[in-house]
């Protein structure tokens, strides 16, 4: 993965900030300083301070310097924190259109896309695969397969989970039409119509979209920049109301990119068993770590069988692949049921593909690549936005997956905005599709899934002139 000259300060700037060596408020060295200190051009250190303005952890005033922001929490929290509001369902009736529409021939840069983009699917790896596959078991193929999956398929998925310290059964795992299916069977297993569910804010709109279609509602749990999913507002939801079940990701949130410590999964879990809360854990990006080892799950610290993760292979090898699986813990019964009455099952071609790739030395070879990218791009964004967009634009840095969050200034008129990200040919999601409550006005998530092209990066850097134009 490149690496930039920058860094060498920037991260020696980071880590003091976040250990307290510097303060809030306090004065950073001059450009100058840190010039002259490490060998560096003048564009260098203003590229790496601008990097730090973009993450939040630092500002800039006129004629003065840089100093430690004085507020590093860019996420907003809802109104009335000290009593969990439950928003009931019924939201994306309006606005849906720059969410889910597909400019089909219209040349456009599809940032709003959570799935690998063409340059980063392995399509040579896939296609050699089920050309094997078909060659080797042919009509077996077109029978029916098991409700719950191919048994060897499960078996690699549980190898896989075990290498991370993740103890999954092979009789409470489904194999499921997607990671949206698996969501829906864990929320009707766990919940009924009326039932509360708690879920992080910001939260991604297919996620509350299941909850509207199961007449469920929610309680939004805070996202906060530091911290993640906000372990002591998720207590005081549960001690106030009858929360039935929690919706989060835990590894690489959508759309901030947080990562949660195994203290706070740990003492999550802690609070879900005391309340009798089901947890259900999204592990999709969990495979998508930019620095370090594998992050460990929700699942590998429970005992009681509270916890049912899910995840899928679309995010990682193909959209179209549409397979992903279910761990159901103690409510197996019901989700097979309702697995069942779906009806659906996933294509043998694609179940049988998947496992022989995932049993295979090729997949950790894609993985490392794909993680590299995405890494690469996140960074590279990172900067685009830094240097185009207004100055008082903010973005999380992800620690993993495939998202960026954006704060635009408070001034930007949105409508505007997205109005003209349509013109030049451009889609983010906006934020305010993350959340029941519009808490998320001037926030949009830019997906990082796909390499950037000139045509990519011209576009955002478009939008930034634009933006500087209007708002100045």
């Amino acid at each position: 993965m490149k690496s930039y000259k920058f860094e060498i300060f920037t991260q020696a700037i980071e880590k003091n900030i976040k250990s307290g060596v510097y303060k809030p408020g306090q004065k950073l060295p001059s450009v100058r300083e840190f010039k002259d200190y490490y060998g560096l051009s003048m564009s260098t250190v203003q590229s790496g301070y601008e990097c730090l303005m973009i993450i939040g952890l630092v500002e800039s005033v006129p004629k003065s310097g840089y100093y430690v922001s004085a507020k590093n929490e860019m996420l907003a929290e809802p109104e009335g924190r000290r009593r969990p509001p439950v928003v009931r369902d019924a939201v994306f009736e309006q606005g849906l259109g720059l969410t889910t529409a597909s400019p089909v021939g219209r040349g456009f840069s599809e940032f709003n896309v959570a799935a690998p983009g063409d340059l980063l699917v392995p399509q040579k790896l896939l296609l050699r695969t089920m050309q094997q596959v078909i060659r080797e078991q042919g009509a077996g193929l077109l029978r029916y397969y098991p409700s719950n999956g191919s048994v060897q398929l499960k078996d690699n998925i549980i190898r896989r989970a075990a290498s991370y310290q993740t103890l999954l059964h092979a009789d409470e795992l489904l194999i499921t039409d997607g990671a949206l299916q698996a969501l829906y069977i864990a929320l009707a297993a766990a919940c009924e119509a009326g039932d509360i569910v708690a879920v992080e804010s910001p939260c991604v709109f297919s996620v509350l979209e299941v909850i509207r279609v199961l007449k469920l509602r929610v309680i939004e749990i805070p996202v906060l920049t530091k911290d993640g999913f906000d372990i002591d507002f998720f207590r005081q939801a549960c001690q106030g109301s009858a929360v039935k079940a929690v919706v989060l990701t835990p590894n690489f949130h959508n759309p901030t990119g947080i990562l949660l410590s195994d203290e706070q999964k740990i003492a999550l879990l802690a609070i879900a068993h005391k309340y009798h809360v089901a947890v259900i854990e999204n592990d999709i990006y969990g495979d998508l770590n930019f620095q370090g080892s594998r992050p460990s799950t929700l699942k590998q610290f429970d005992e009681s069988g509270l916890v049912m993760t899910y995840s899928s292979y679309s995010k990682t090898l193909a959209p179209g692949i549409r397979l992903g699986w279910l761990s159901t813990g103690r409510f197996l019964k019901d989700a097979e049921q309702i697995k069942f009455a779906l009806g659906s099952t996933v294509s043998p071609l694609n179940q049988e593909t998947v496992n022989r790739l995932i049993g295979s030395s090729s997949y950790d070879r894609h993985i490392r690549s794909l993680k590299m990218q995405l890494a690469k791009n996140a960074y590279l964004a990172t900067n685009l936005i830094a240097s185009s967009f207004p100055e008082k634009t903010k973005v999380i840095t992800p620690a993993g997956g495939y998202n960026l969050w954006v704060k635009m200034p408070e001034s930007t008129d949105m409508a505007d905005f997205y109005a003209q990200c349509e013109k030049i040919g451009a889609r983010f999601t906006p934020g305010y599709t993350f959340s029941f409550a519009n808490t998320f006005e001037h926030y949009f998530r830019l997906v990082i899934a796909d390499k950037f092209s000139a045509k990519r990066i011209e576009a955002i850097q478009h939008i930034g002139r634009y933006l500087c134009g209007s708002l100045y």
